[in-house]
């Protein structure tokens, strides 16, 4: 009997211990599974896998990890041989890195091979995986370009003026064509595809206030980087516009700022006088352009066949009382203290009250509604990147979205907005640039600078 006592106390105590070795293993795999030191997500590897080259321009690798990156490896193979273009380990906790990846000055791989692989390798620095880290493999395909486009001016406006406009069409051709603009004047005009594939037109402006030398220049870049740049030939005239001294009197501030200032309630609670007058000439007066140029910036990518336009004439027998482009400095007692400037984008006309307002051209209505300093302001888009507002209407008489068409009924004069009396602000934009709308008013200026450049370079891409 004692001897069973024994064996079966001896036995008890090999299932005790069994029993704790297992609760302790399985204390150990749960801490194991749940430690942060244990983490088993996988480190990030951010590069567009299918991607276009041309050697000068490193390529960007961005590695991250939720915890710390611990080591990288890049090989570069060009179909027969490959070679490691970059190696290394990450300082301590370092769970973000952009790598630099430059094409090898080795001999080992073909320089004239067309199409490469790169191998991205890394690991993190968790003690997952027998303490080996999470690990993450990425291949890349790499397409070796290195020609830039071809860009050619079919033909342009002969001059332009400060604050003007003039039409440019080209061709630019690329296989692997990426982004196509002009820039000009610190501005980027968007280019239209014209007639066929290959070939594009875009309107451009010079700002008024743009006082240093305009240059304008097609601007071509490929999906690797490579770019071409091309200088439009242009004459460039410059042009003085008029500056004028307002005094910005109690009746002006009292009036029509107070009631500006009351219907916005971000400046509703501004009390001292010239405050008021500089929260709406300055502050409301850019808010409002900010959205005219938003509005004015869009244009479609959509290929145009062909794009007509007539002068403009908004308002019939309107006699002309403000010009564009005239800078306004106001002041309060004197001219010796200025207290805000402006700068008047656009013409002023007036006739009879609440006259109509008839739009010279087609197009779509883009907004038609209350814009602070111009009022009821119905705005148009009449394609390839031309627009026309008309601002301190008393009535609107198209909607949002609305086709109109040459001679529609679009508005009625008025006092809205930051006017004093009733009449029309009429203002012409270029890809969200205001211009001179003297050149769009004039029938002869459009013929030549703009019917004209399109009839020689049709010349050229139709082949007579």
């Amino acid at each position: 009997m004692r001897k069973a006592a024994k064996r079966t106390n001896k036995t008890s105590g090999i299932k005790i211990m069994a029993g704790l070795l297992l609760v302790a293993g399985s204390m150990g795999t749960g801490y194991i599974y749940t430690a942060p030191q244990f983490e088993r997500q996988a480190p990030q590897i951010e590069i567009q896998e299918n991607l276009f080259w041309n050697r000068k321009n490193p390529l960007q690798i961005k590695l991250t990890d939720n915890v710390a990156l611990k080591d990288f490896e890049l090989i570069l193979n060009d179909g027969k041989t490959s070679l490691i273009v970059g190696k290394g380990e990450f300082g301590e906790a370092t769970n973000e890195q952009i790598l630099q990846v430059g094409y090898p000055k080795s001999n080992t791989l073909d320089s004239k091979a067309t199409r490469l692989k790169l191998q991205i390798s890394v690991n993190d620095d968790s003690l997952w995986n027998f303490l080996k880290g999470n690990h993450a493999q990425k291949t890349i395909d790499i397409h070796i370009d290195y020609k830039s486009p071809d860009v050619n001016i079919l033909a342009n406006t002969r001059t332009i003026t400060q604050g003007g406009s003039a039409l440019v069409v080209f061709q630019a051709e690329d296989e692997n064509l990426d982004t196509l603009h002009i820039r000009a004047a610190g501005e980027t005009f968007k280019a239209v595809p014209y007639k066929k594939e290959g070939y594009y037109a875009a309107l451009i402006a010079w700002p008024f206030l743009y006082q240093d030398n305009f240059k304008a220049e097609v601007v071509a870049t490929d999906l690797a980087g490579n770019t071409r740049v091309v200088h439009v030939p242009l004459y460039i005239k410059t042009h003085q516009y008029k500056v004028s001294w307002i005094q910005a009197t109690d009746n002006f501030i009292d009036g029509k700022i107070t009631d500006l200032i009351s219907s916005d309630p971000e400046y509703a609670a501004i009390e001292d006088k010239l405050e008021k007058f500089r929260a709406v000439n300055e502050t409301m007066r850019l808010k409002n352009e900010d959205k005219i140029h938003t509005l004015g910036r869009k244009i479609s990518d959509a290929m145009i066949q062909n794009w007509q336009i007539k002068k403009f004439y908004p308002l019939r027998n309107g006699q002309k009382v403000a010009g564009f482009g005239d800078t306004r400095h106001y002041y309060y007692d004197n001219k010796e203290q200025e207290v805000s400037r402006s700068y008047h984008l656009g013409h002023d006309f007036a006739s009879t009250k609440m006259a109509t307002i008839k739009t010279s051209n087609p197009g779509v209505v883009v907004y038609a509604g209350d814009n602070g300093i111009y009022g009821n302001m119905p705005m148009i888009d009449h394609g390839l990147g031309l627009y026309t507002l008309y601002g301190h209407c008393s009535q609107v008489l198209v909607k949002e979205g609305d086709k109109v068409q040459e001679g529609q009924d679009i508005g009625k004069t008025g006092t809205t907005g930051l006017a004093l009396g009733d009449h029309l602000h009429f203002g012409v934009l270029v890809q969200g640039v205001e211009v001179q709308p003297m050149e769009w008013y004039d029938a002869s200026w459009i013929k030549i600078n703009i019917d004209d450049i399109f009839k020689a370079a049709n010349k050229i891409i139709e082949g007579k």
